[in-house]
């Protein structure tokens, strides 16, 4: 180890103390610039995690109220498409209604005719499938490759009542 003029004044206690803050100054500006951009990019992926697993769960609570809404007699396809897509644009906010993708299946109950999945057609006892889909692209924070062509789904069926 080599020794410099201000360590050869130093007493051998002296050179077992930590040196003073000023020596070190432009080590912790080097340490921040490595860390800094790692640690803010980890943070940023929490965030666009968090906003896709809420962006998830209100998907699957708009396919719930559409599934419940398709259930009543007299509803229609269009009125549970318009509903539910209202739904997500009051709740999600920066979405427009023709992000969002709504699928109906009406599944025919043992002994109804085959509704066509029309919900106008369908009988008690048939199963009314709502699926919601948006393109994650459309609600997230930051537009990359990483999550391009994904979506949020959600889904729900009910018995026609």
């Amino acid at each position: 180890m080599q020794t410099t003029p201000h360590d050869r004044n130093r007493t051998p206690i002296d050179r077992l103390t930590p040196r003073s803050n000023a020596e070190r100054n432009g080590a912790a500006a080097v340490e921040m610039a490595f860390v800094l951009p790692l640690f803010l990019l980890v943070v940023w992926g929490i965030v666009e995690f968090g906003r896709a697993m809420m962006v998830g769960q209100l998907a699957t609570n708009a396919a719930r109220y559409g599934a419940r809404l398709a259930i009543l007699d007299g509803s229609t396809n269009q009125q549970v498409i318009d509903e539910v897509r209202e739904f997500l644009v009051d709740t999600v906010g920066g979405i427009q209604p023709n992000d969002v993708s709504v699928t109906i299946e009406v599944e025919a109950a043992p002994g109804n005719d085959e509704p066509g999945n029309q919900l106008s057609q369908s009988h008690t006892k048939d199963i009314c499938k709502v699926t919601v889909s948006i393109p994650y692209r459309d609600v997230g924070y930051i537009s990359g490759k990483f999550l391009d062509g994904a979506n949020l789904r959600g889904m729900c069926a009910m018995r026609h009542e």
